[in-house]
């Protein structure tokens, strides 16, 4: 936690409190249904919770924002965004529905009322939102043909609205096919510790 605080030093007393639970909240549910790897939940605010508010060193979200989590496993990056964004609109997707009920449940346990879960499939989902977030779902290409029907033509926002997906490795291939990314932050640049140093932002206006 005090890596969190450490890069975001003015969170409210209740952002504090709701991400010094996760800690416990993800522990207990990823001993019924692993949604974190095992060998990792010990690394969950620098891997999982940190990872997922690089998001917000790109962009402040304005009040009102709609943003789609794209395949959010238990809730990562739509929970920690939903915490750091209280006034913002945030819905979680993903298409396997145990992973969909931790979200669910974690996002209940601490009070996040601007946050939604649902058992659904990308391709599925209908509504209109001003952003999508994703960590690492599919290959980027693929990721872009199936949000562009989800994107506000409405904008709100200093970025135009769009796309910002985290990824890590060797990604020039599979962005390489992408014509519009405007942005590809490197995440060392924000964050000092060693596991960020492969680790990327991607941001691409739709």
């Amino acid at each position: 936690m005090n890596t969190i605080l450490k890069y975001f030093p003015n969170l409210s007393s209740r952002q504090q409190e709701q991400l010094c639970a996760l800690y416990d909240l993800y522990s207990d549910w990823n001993e019924k249904i692993n949604v974190i790897s095992r060998k990792d939940i010990c690394n969950l605010y620098e891997h999982h919770v940190l990872h997922s508010l690089a998001i917000a060193k790109a962009i402040n979200f304005k009040p009102g924002t709609k943003i789609l989590d794209f395949g959010t496993g238990g809730g990562i990056p739509g929970i920690p965004l939903s915490i750091l964004f209280p006034d913002c609109q945030f819905k979680l997707i993903d298409g396997t529905g145990k992973k969909i009920r931790v979200a669910t449940e974690i996002a209940k346990a601490i009070g996040l009322e601007n946050c939604h879960a649902a058992h659904l499939r990308g391709e599925d989902e209908k509504e209109k939102f001003d952003f999508v977030v994703s960590r690492a779902v599919m290959q980027l290409p693929d990721l872009l043909k199936i949000i562009r029907k989800n994107i506000s033509k409405k904008q709100m926002n200093v970025l135009p609205n769009g796309l910002f997906c985290l990824k890590g490795g060797d990604i020039q291939a599979e962005i390489s096919t992408v014509k519009n990314i405007t942005q590809k932050k490197l995440l060392s640049d924000w964050f000092d510790e060693e596991w960020f140093k492969e680790k990327y932002l991607i941001y691409v206006p739709i």
